[in-house]
């Protein structure tokens, strides 16, 4: 092969190596999940975890695709458990005499390392916005500040990553122990939360913490916080008090009740991050606690698949989503800014609902 014939046929290669970056760079500006965050500033997050999704390449996909953090709990893992893909660490677990607690943070605190892991690049390009995997204290601690913040400091410093969200339930013991371990640099994912009030509480709360850190001395630009809001379980719930009344009034109420309370929080979000009692720490670097929207699947097979996804999407938000939810909006979902339209609607729908 002449010296001429090389150099075109390196050229042609650099050629299709330039074109196949084309395609690739194509479809990720044409997926729905890059879409999200690219034009409304939106993180979509995974609401699931297992062994298999890690090892397998999965989870790397999936950040390929646009996944940005993920999210687990308790229940997560107790599925994965009963698939069977821990037998072998449970039967060393136990041979070795560790109690079901122990296995269950073995578990636990592997997995989600490894998931932070493979987030880490999210993390670290998005200067610390994204790129999260969640672990939470267990649920028996949800009344005991104390016992919260010690096993909040406890995972944390097992864990071992800035990547890492500690989730904490928004129980009465559960909103004192936000803002203590925000005092401590620690990240936190607070959950479990289907009121406006309490919403604010908690904004509050990591507000106080940050505020606590930052009259210290110490730096608060590497905090980081989200606020999840369970959304279709209100449906559920109220819906299912709805039918029960069956007036006429109450059954066209149906269905309004979640993504109103979601428009409504979103909207205290706004006064509360965007006013003067956080505008001191802004100043300092601080992170504002975006909201999240968890349990976003739908429930009820009367309503769209993705209607949840759809009806909750704005700046500054994350949504957690379960594959399937994930797989939907891929294939068919709409994106554009509805979070802040309707506000008034909301509160109209709520007083409804409240009247029912």
């Amino acid at each position: 092969m002449t010296g001429a014939e090389q150099d075109r046929r390196e050229d042609k290669a650099t050629d299709q190596d330039r074109e196949a970056t084309e395609v690739t760079k194509k479809a990720a500006d044409t997926n729905a999940l890059h879409r999200l965050h690219a034009e409304q500033d939106q993180s979509p997050w995974i609401d699931f975890i297992d062994r298999d999704l890690i090892e397998s390449g999965k989870l790397e996909k999936m950040v390929d695709d646009g996944i940005r953090g993920l999210t687990s709990n308790p229940t997560i893992f107790a599925k994965a458990v009963a698939t069977g893909q821990y037998d072998d660490l449970v039967r060393r677990e136990i041979e070795a005499g560790d109690d079901a607690q122990m296995i269950y943070e073995e578990i636990a605190v592997n997995d989600v390392g490894d998931a932070a892991d493979v987030l880490r690049r999210v993390y670290d390009d998005s200067d610390g916005t994204d790129g999260f995997a969640s672990i939470e204290v267990e649920p028996n601690l949800a009344n005991d500040t104390d016992g919260t913040i010690a096993r909040a400091r406890e995972l944390w410093s097992r864990l071992d990553r800035p990547n890492i969200f500690i989730k904490i339930p928004a129980t009465e013991a559960g909103i004192p122990a936000v803002e203590a371990v925000i005092a401590d640099g620690i990240n936190v994912n607070v959950t479990l939360m289907f009121s406006v009030e309490v919403y604010e509480r908690v904004a509050r709360a990591y507000i106080a913490g940050l505020r606590a850190r930052h009259e210290r001395g110490e730096d608060v630009s590497r905090v980081a916080s989200v606020a999840s809001f369970f959304v279709s379980r209100v449906d559920t719930k109220v819906d299912k008090m709805l039918d029960e009344r069956g007036t006429r009034a109450a059954l066209e109420a149906r269905g309004k009740a979640a993504i109103a309370n979601a428009k409504l929080a979103y909207e205290a979000f706004g006064q509360i991050f965007g006013g003067q009692e956080f505008a001191d720490l802004r100043g300092a670097g601080a992170r504002v606690q975006r909201c999240l929207w968890a349990s976003t699947s739908t429930k009820n097979p009367d309503f769209r698949d993705v209607l949840y996804v759809e009806d909750l999407i704005g700046p500054e938000t994350v949504d957690t989503m379960p594959i399937e939810t994930i797989e939907a909006f891929i294939d068919h979902g709409e994106i554009a800014r509805t979070l802040d339209q309707g506000v008034d609607a909301a509160r109209q729908a709520i007083r409804e609902v409240e009247a029912n």
